[in-house]
């Protein structure tokens, strides 16, 4: 059992019900469930989501304005009246407790009771996809024809017709993740609930996670101290000095909420904890059997997909009201169909293939889509391959990358210490479900929106850059590639460098020793990332380059800073146990800390020498890392290329030296005896890496690293926090700010708002991230948050990231835009984040500029191209341009997860209609815009068109990206969390 709040993992005490509870669908009780497995640990909280609370009606069609959410639109009083006829008849029963039935275990007694698919004798169940099959389940176990209806049920039975639809479906997840840059706001956001609640004069304690919330401190750590053995717990140390407030905050918060766990820094990735811990794969809960699902603040919580539990990103608005037992509205997905064939060739890795995989999705489109992984070409692939696929879902612009369970899957289960008898009731409960994958038997032909197919053998060794990750180049091209990128013109292929200065060598003073740099110069070589440093044949394939490297004399040169920051302490153990570990020691891959650290731009400060030769010589300098993300920006300031490439090559190229390089013809380095050295003689075998994979990953490894964590560490420990329920906000506080957002707030919903005469804060082409919108790393000195932090007394050195002062809504607005690599078109070309102030034509800082907008009394927009908002789920992305006045995004396409943000948080999404943008409208952005909306919310519909007009004159047609019926009601509301607050307040019980 995981002990009281002194110890390392935290949860307070949940709520109990009796067995009883089995027969009435799970959204209307609350059950505790427990960890199923073997771990020394229990997890014992409830699952459901709240009793007696009032949500939205799930209709017989979302669609119209009847029997769906529009109920709840109304005034406080209907709501109440509805709630009161309603949820007793309604939600008292499941009308498919008839499925209910017994899985018995091999040797006498059940597993338990489940809902079982194939008791519906429904002929089209058998030709789901396996991930339609755990929303079906879902829907079926939570039905209760108030939340979830029998015509929610039938929609997703009858996918191969319903989804072309685009219809929308009720989803409750099993359990929700996060993980510290997302959780702090989370957490905040939940303390400020309570206080909105306690205004209006209701129960605060209605505010508390109904589902199991798991979250992993994992995104603070820092690259400050790099190439020393002493590196992770001098790192841990600044950690704890930068972020103990925060700390303490969560530690608060998982004593003060039911049912949240909380991680302590230096356990691990969130993402890699999850997959060889926190899965269940599937829940016992007091004798109930369901999938394990979840859903995540991180886009990268897609990795579990690999170990077949359906899990995927959201924004922290959404997972919030998930945690609340608000069901997620979602479009029922179509389903891609890939197939996989085949075997990788030699010395070909995991990451090769995913970059490969990548590059194909990001082709065929797959935004908004599952893609469902199949074929014979799956007994190749290990788990750990699969979950590294898995993990770039955000990349390949799925909602999910998922890999039914199969016997690859138990295999690894037991390999992470899931118990015998776990395993086999997984086994046995998927089986009896239809959702497990034998390779053994006959497979039925399932249905899919549309189908690829890769050959395993033809993916060939590759790198992503030098600024998106789908920017695939073969390893034999790099070479051309990189010269190709030092002509083009500034764009993502392109940095624009005059020929006559491509060659210019920069040489260098570093710490009295004679040092160069030029154009492609590696500065950063980073081994990083839960993409890959959950996977042992990649780990290892590193620490087997860096010893034949080692063993033939080969040194990485000491001005590049070179890191490895493992996804947990296995791979420590693993390691070690290889005797790898040394050799990438000896090379500069000492040990850092257990995080994200580089692959989310916590790559710490470059050398000074390093920086100012960069700097002053306008060098384009690389970063080589084995992350997920790559856009310009992220990774360090002063690199502008940026690479994304498997373990081992993250170490050929740091021996290199330079991206520019083709390894085929030329020499990575001299050897000892004078002689060439080639990437071909230190890169092993697949052979070599199967072989010390065998010998080195060990089950008693998993289970030591675990049992560890739930025992946290000095450092955390040590954190005292208030047993208060209410938390105490601090105003003097740089880190946990209250925020606004519920200030002022009534029962009655503001209504649907319209833009008049609104002014173009930003102009923007394709391709502007999260990243540009809100920044997770360094606060630059001369910024807007820089001068807040200042005049507070906080020195420059203890700025700390954007990230990790996402619990304060002071600095995040001055954050917002605030990426020094943002291209405004209004700048004519100036890089940076500032922008115009239309009226009197200042330059200003994008913040100053808001702020003066909000003054004069004046609303605003942005422009934008094609796939705003792509990259990590960052709610703070919709908060922050909420708080600069920003009111609708009108862009040529929105990354699903930010779409969905932007509505959580009250800003209207709108697309240009297909073919046009504003270059091809004449639109500068110096115009004014207007928006009307109906005032009343039962005369909009999800993707109605609207017409904004111009100042000028000119008008023209957008789609209005409000996507389902439960969307409009929280623009209606102002925005998810007030949504969520009225609908709690008005409950009864």
């Amino acid at each position: 059992m995981y002990k009281a709040a002194s110890l390392g993992l935290l949860r307070s005490t949940p709520l109990r019900s009796s067995p009883s509870s089995l027969f009435k669908p799970l959204a209307s009780s609350r059950i505790s469930a427990s960890l199923v497995g073997s771990r020394s640990v229990a997890f014992v909280r409830p699952l459901g989501v709240l009793s007696g609370s009032l949500r939205y009606s799930c209709g017989s069609d979302r669609r119209s304005s009847s029997g769906s959410v529009r109920a709840l639109i109304g005034e406080k009083s209907a709501v109440v009246d509805r709630f009161e006829r309603n949820f007793a008849t309604m939600a008292a029963e499941n009308p498919f407790k008839g499925i209910l039935t017994s899985l018995p275990k091999p040797g006498g007694g059940e597993f338990g009771k489940y809902f079982s698919l194939p008791a519906l004798n429904d002929p089209r169940i058998d030709k789901l996809p396996y991930s339609i099959r755990i929303l079906l389940e879902s829907a079926i176990r939570n039905c209760d024809n108030f939340q979830v209806t029998k015509n929610d049920v039938e929609k997703i039975i009858d996918w191969e017709n319903s989804a072309p639809k685009l219809v929308e479906i009720p989803f409750k997840p099993a359990r929700v993740l996060l993980q510290d840059f997302t959780g702090v706001p989370a957490v905040v956001d939940l303390a400020c609930m309570r206080d909105a609640m306690n205004k209006l004069g209701s129960d605060s304690n209605k505010i508390n996670p109904l589902v199991p919330v798991d979250l992993v401190i994992d995104h603070s750590v820092q690259v400050d101290v790099a190439k020393s053995e002493n590196a992770v717990q001098a790192n841990m140390e600044l950690e704890f000095k930068r972020n103990k407030e925060r700390f303490a905050f969560l530690k608060w918060g998982s004593t003060a909420f039911r049912n949240m766990l909380v991680v302590p820094p230096g356990s691990g990735i969130v993402h890699q904890v999850n997959l060889e811990y926190l899965g269940r794969v599937v829940f016992s809960t007091e004798g109930l059997l369901y999938p394990d699902s979840v859903v995540g603040t991180d886009s990268h919580t897609t990795m579990i997909d690999g170990l077949g539990v359906a899990g995927w990103g959201v924004g922290g608005i959404e997972a919030e009201a998930a945690m609340l037992g608000q069901p997620m509205s979602m479009v029922l997905p179509g389903v891609v169909g890939f197939k996989l064939n085949g075997k990788l060739k030699n010395g070909v890795t995991a990451t090769d293939l995913v970059l490969t995989v990548t590059q194909m999705l990001r082709k065929h489109g797959v935004v908004g889509k599952f893609v469902e992984f199949y074929g014979e070409g799956m007994g190749e692939l290990s788990l750990a391959d699969r979950a590294t696929i898995a993990n770039m879902s955000p990349e390949y612009g799925a909602t999910m990358g998922f890999f039914p369970v199969d016997h690859v899957t138990l295999q690894y289960l037991k390999l992470t210490g899931r118990s015998d008898e776990t395993v086999s009731m997984i086994e046995s409960y998927l089986r009896a479900n239809k959702m497990f994958v034998d390779y053994n038997e006959p497979q039925a032909e399932r249905v899919y929106s549309s189908y690829l197919e890769l050959d395993l053998a033809s993916v060939e060794p590759c790198i992503s850059g030098p600024k998106r990750p789908h920017d695939r180049v073969p390893l034999k091209e790099m070479k051309a590639d990189w010269h190709a990128c030092l002509d083009n013109k500034v764009g993502f292929k392109g940095f624009a460098v005059p020929k006559e200065v491509q060659d210019k060598v920069v040489k260098f003073d570093f710490d009295g020793q004679q040092a160069e740099i030029k154009h492609g110069s590696v500065v950063i070589a980073a081994i990083t990332s839960c993409t890959n440093t959950s996977n042992p044949s990649v780990m290892l394939g590193a620490g087997l380059v860096a010893k034949k490297a080692t063993e033939l004399g080969l040194q990485v040169k000491p001005w590049i800073k070179t890191s490895l920051a493992p996804g947990s302490g296995v791979v420590t153990k693993y390691l070690l146990q290889s005797g790898l570990q040394d050799y990438l020691n000896k090379q500069g891959f000492n040990i850092v800390g257990y995080g994200c650290t580089t692959c989310i731009g916590n790559s710490g400060d470059l050398h000074e020498s390093v920086g100012a030769a960069i700097s002053e010589n306008d060098i384009v300098a690389s970063a080589v890392l084995s992350g997920n993300r790559n856009f310009e920006g992220r990774v360090h300031p002063l690199t502008r290329a940026n690479y994304l490439a498997s373990p081992p090559l993250v170490v050929a190229y740091a021996l290199a030296g330079t991206v520019d390089i083709d390894f085929e013809t030329e020499p990575i380095g001299i050897g000892k005896d004078g002689k060439n050295v080639y990437l071909r003689d230190i890169w092993p075998s697949s052979e070599e890496i199967a072989e010390t994979v065998q010998s080195s990953v060990l089950p008693d490894m998993f289970k030591s690293t675990y049992e560890a964590i739930t025992k946290g560490n000095p450092m955390w420990n040590n954190l005292t926090v208030p047993a208060t329920s209410l938390y105490k906000w601090d105003s003097e506080s740089t880190y946990i700010h209250e925020p606004p957002y519920f200030k002022g707030m009534t029962m009655s919903p503001p209504g649907p708002h319209s833009v008049k005469d609104a002014y173009c804060l930003l102009n923007f082409g394709d391709s502007i991230t999260t990243d540009h919108i809100s920044p997770a790393g360094s606060i630059h000195k001369d910024s807007p948050a820089a001068r807040y932090l200042m005049e507070r007394g906080v020195d420059r050195k203890d700025f700390n990231s954007y990230g990790s002062r996402r619990g304060n809504d002071e600095v995040m607005a001055r954050g917002t835009f605030a990426n020094i690599r943002l291209v405004n078109k209004l700048l004519n070309g100036e890089v940076g984040p500032k922008t115009v102030h239309i009226p009197t034509g200042e330059k200003l800082y994008v913040f100053d500029a808001a702020m003066k907008y909000k003054t004069e009394g004046h609303n605003t927009i942005v422009l934008a191209g094609a796939e705003y908002g792509s990259g990590s789920s960052r709610d703070w992305a919709a908060k922050g341009p909420m708080l600069l006045g920003v009111k609708a995004v009108i862009a040529k396409s929105f990354e699903r997860i930010h779409r969905s943000n932007l509505v959580g948080m009250g800003i209207i999404p709108l697309c240009f209609k297909q073919g046009e943008d504003a270059d091809s409208l004449g639109l500068t952005g110096h115009e004014r815009y207007s928006i009307d909306l109906p005032t009343n919310i039962s005369d909009i519909r999800p993707g109605q068109d609207v017409t904004v007009t111009t100042d000028n004159g000119k008008s023209f047609t957008c789609t209005v990206r409000f996507d389902t019926e439960v969307e409009l009601a929280y623009f209606n509301h102002g925005g998810i969390l007030p949504f969520v607050i009225r609908n709690l307040a008005s409950s009864q019980n």
